[in-house]
């Protein structure tokens, strides 16, 4: 089969030490709901069992290093054990229960998703860069038992009008607990009952949790143009983290990076709300014993992250190619980051060939890594670093070794002869399905047909085509039909499409491509305002663009390959030759990053 775990990089004399009986990474096989595949043996059973291991393990190492605070792992551990204990107590939350999260990354936001998991509840990643209505959505599909959240989302969902809302967004808000206020609770009653912090002690029993229990909804656009919640479970979450750790001792071994040197320190950039800030928080750095740093809320600052880099000792950077690109950029690199760093990640989006380039011009011999996963496997798919990487930089690499990968034509037989088909993942972390859904689109052999379009090349495996017509911007997935119901809602808009376009940067920027009604002059200054006003703003158009009628198909369906072919280089820009346009560029709306959760 195309597309099976590569551990070839391994020396066969290393191979039983890091994968055989009774190794680290003892890989077997196991019957995972119903399907057998590749398993590692010697692994925790929930993400609970990961911070009790790290706390027993290094207790005083700082686990999260923020502005005004450092928690180390046995502080972090004896902290979610309060906050469950209050969470039970006061708010009834047990397991089962989904407890939504709205905030920017803080250590109570942290501490309290900690709290949640104890209890055997699901933690409910609201975007905090959702709009009040789009906030709403997410709880009346959800109805979580309890809303926690920081100030500035309950300022927007609190603004809205009184009919805006289910009932069940109504009691939501109206039963919500800051953040702030819950840990500060917590560490009140733990000093009250005089909480040891063992586990098992008389404030707090920990509930007892499958593998296959569901840890999180986390929200990822969905072919209705909604954004669907994906039910992440305890088992895809612990095997994504060890999945990475052993691709990183292959990497160690096969000499492609450095071997590791004392603690693993990163700047998290990703916001808890996404796979690429919840997975390490959870499961990453409490099984490697890595220093998380948070920087202050706020939009992502390349002179920021690097300032930390240098303050922090930070080992590893990781983030969307759009970030690592601006941190390779910077003037104060040299002097900031270099004496540190032993690698790089990438995730969320396609690397330009450029990047690796850079990277070994800016900062020679640290080792890049990229990949092809998504929310539904918790990253996982293929991935690809160090000299693989530089010698195909737009390739998306080889499964993860946890992962099986296969090319399928429309009638689901395997393609095995380098032709394009869709893209199906089978792997222990794949998703439990969507939240609401009856039925869950992993079949009955688990594998999940991401919807996505590519082919292998030599074993490589190159993406042709995301998510039919997503957008992905910065990291953020962006499907068109949201912003097109919006735009068609406008008085003067009587038709409307929307694309992405390149971007050297964010990878995608928005492009609007309207058809005014009759007599109508079209602003495109007023048209972002109007979408803005409904959605994120990382989803406003960047673009607007006026032609008299879409392409279209003979079932009326919009052809967005013929506008692709068309704006391929957005119009009003230099390079662009367009005679039917009208432009402009939105202000912008931030690299995705947890640190930019609060506007």
């Amino acid at each position: 089969m195309a597309g099976w775990p590569d551990l070839t990089r391994i020396p066969p004399s290393l191979l039983p030490v890091l994968t055989g009986p009774g190794a680290p990474f003892e890989l077997v096989r196991e019957d995972v709901r119903g399907v057998e595949m590749a398993v590692f043996a010697q692994r925790p059973r929930s993400l609970p069992e990961l911070l009790a291991a790290a706390a027993r393990e290094h207790p005083d190492r700082p686990y999260l290093v923020l502005p005004e605070r450092t928690v180390t792992y046995g502080e972090a551990a004896d902290a979610a054990r309060a906050v469950a204990a209050v969470l039970r107590s006061r708010h009834g939350i047990s397991a089962g229960d989904r407890v939504a999260l709205a905030g920017a990354n803080s250590a109570e936001h942290a501490l309290t998703i900690w709290g949640v998991l104890l209890l055997g509840a699901v933690v409910v990643g609201l975007n905090g860069w959702w709009t009040g209505p789009e906030l709403a959505a997410g709880l009346a599909l959800t109805e979580p038992a309890l809303l926690v959240a920081d100030e500035p989302r309950l300022a927007r969902l609190t603004q809205l009008d009184a009919d805006a809302g289910s009932k069940v967004v109504a009691e939501a808000v109206a039963g919500a607990v800051s953040f702030t206020d819950l840990v500060a609770a917590a560490a009140e009653t733990a000093g009250e009952t005089g909480e040891s912090g063992e586990s098992g002690s008389p404030a707090f029993e920990p509930a007892t949790i499958g593998e296959d229990d569901a840890c999180a909804i986390l929200f990822t656009s969905g072919t209705s143009g909604r954004p669907k919640g994906a039910l992440i479970s305890h088992r895809g979450l612990v095997n994504f983290a060890m999945d990475a750790a052993l691709r990183g001792a292959v990497e160690a071994v096969s000499g492609a990076a450095p071997p590791p040197a004392g603690t693993p320190v990163s700047v998290l950039t990703g916001p808890f709300f996404h796979i690429s800030g919840l997975g390490p928080l959870t499961a990453v750095a409490p099984r490697s014993g890595m220093t998380l740093v948070l920087p202050a809320p706020g939009r992502w600052d390349p002179a920021v992250h690097l300032e930390l880099t240098a303050r922090h000792g930070v080992t590893q950077w990781s983030g969307v190619p759009t970030q690592i690109l601006r941190l390779l950029e910077h003037p104060d690199l040299d002097r900031m980051a270099r004496p540190t760093i032993r690698g790089v990640g990438c995730g969320g989006a396609t690397i330009s060939p450029e990047l690796p380039r850079l990277l070994e011009q800016r900062m020679p011999g640290i080792p890049l890594t990229n990949g092809y996963g998504m929310t539904e496997t918790c990253g996982l798919g293929t991935a690809i670093s160090g000299p693989r990487l530089a010698a195909h930089p737009t390739s998306a690499g080889v499964p993860t070794p946890t992962a099986e990968v296969a090319v399928r034509d429309e009638s689901g037989a395997e393609i095995t002869d380098g032709r394009i088909g869709e893209l199906w993942i089978r792997c222990p972390s794949t998703f439990l399905g969507y939240w609401g859904e009856p039925v869950s689109p992993v079949d009955d052999q688990g594998w999940y047909p991401t919807g996505d379009y590519g082919r292998f090349e030599g074993g490589l495996l190159q993406v042709e085509s995301r998510l039919r017509d997503m957008i992905v911007r910065g990291g953020e997935n962006i499907y068109p039909i949201e912003i097109e119901n919006r735009l068609l809602e406008h008085a003067d808009v009587a038709d409307a499409a929307v694309i992405g376009v390149a971007h050297r940067e964010l990878g995608q920027e928005v492009l609007a491509v309207i058809v005014p009604r009759d007599g109508a002059v079209i602003d495109p200054a007023d048209v972002r305002a109007w979408v803005g006003a409904s959605l994120a703003a990382f989803k406003v158009p960047a673009h607007v663009t006026t032609v008299s009628s879409l392409p279209r198909n003979t079932t009326g369906k919009v052809l967005k390959q013929d506008l692709r072919k068309r704006f391929d280089v957005p119009p009003g820009t230099d390079a662009a030759n367009e005679t039917e346009s009208g432009t402009g560029t939105s202000a912008d709306a931030g690299v995705g990053s947890g640190t930019a959760a609060a506007r």
